[in-house]
């Protein structure tokens, strides 16, 4: 117990509380550890022209783009850089069999597809995959949560792939476009 002077505890009405004590240790903590929040990407270009195909990916990457400062423009005389994406692919393999040759695991896979140019060059710039894979194990007991699980891992590799591309266009410096090194 807590003595107290006067019959008046020293912690209460202090300005301290339990909460607040914890905030500060565990924000100690995480600053020890060297925990940092995500930042802006550091994009050596402000506007920037999408053309190509409708992509399952394109809404959680504009609004990535738009975070760190990126404006995509309708016309592409106003780019410093130009995305076209070439398109998206999903594919489910299975992984492997039970003796009796029942389903047990599958692969899933997510491809988009894409290639940059300079607005200043003629030529697009060589085209890239992004490519992201799980497995999950299945049973035919479990049907509909299997459904469910295969549709968040989909939307998992979605999300995932809209990451890395933004990390891609992440080293593109305009007037110097290649590919990166992988």
């Amino acid at each position: 117990m807590h003595r107290m002077r006067n019959g008046v505890n020293p912690f209460i009405g202090s300005g301290f509380s339990g909460l607040s004590v914890l905030l500060l240790l565990i924000s100690l903590v995480l600053a020890g550890c060297g925990f940092q929040m995500r930042g802006t990407a550091d994009l050596a270009f402000k506007n920037l022209y999408m053309t190509g195909v409708s992509t399952s990916i394109d809404k959680p990457l504009k609004k990535s783009l738009a975070v760190n400062g990126v404006v995509i423009v309708p016309d592409k005389e106003k780019a410093e850089l130009m995305l076209e994406m070439v398109g998206e692919k999903t594919e489910k393999r299975i992984l492997s069999l039970s003796g009796t040759g029942l389903v047990r695991e599958f692969d899933l896979y997510y491809r988009v597809y894409f290639r940059l140019k300079d607005p200043d060059s003629e030529l697009w710039g060589k085209e890239q995959m992004i490519e992201q894979r799980r497995d999950y194990s299945y049973s035919d007991a479990e049907l509909l949560a299997k459904q469910g699980e295969e549709a968040r891992l989909y939307d998992d590799m979605r999300a995932e792939a809209a990451r890395e591309l933004l990390r891609r266009l992440i080293v593109q410096k305009p007037g110097n476009l290649q590919a990166p090194k992988l």
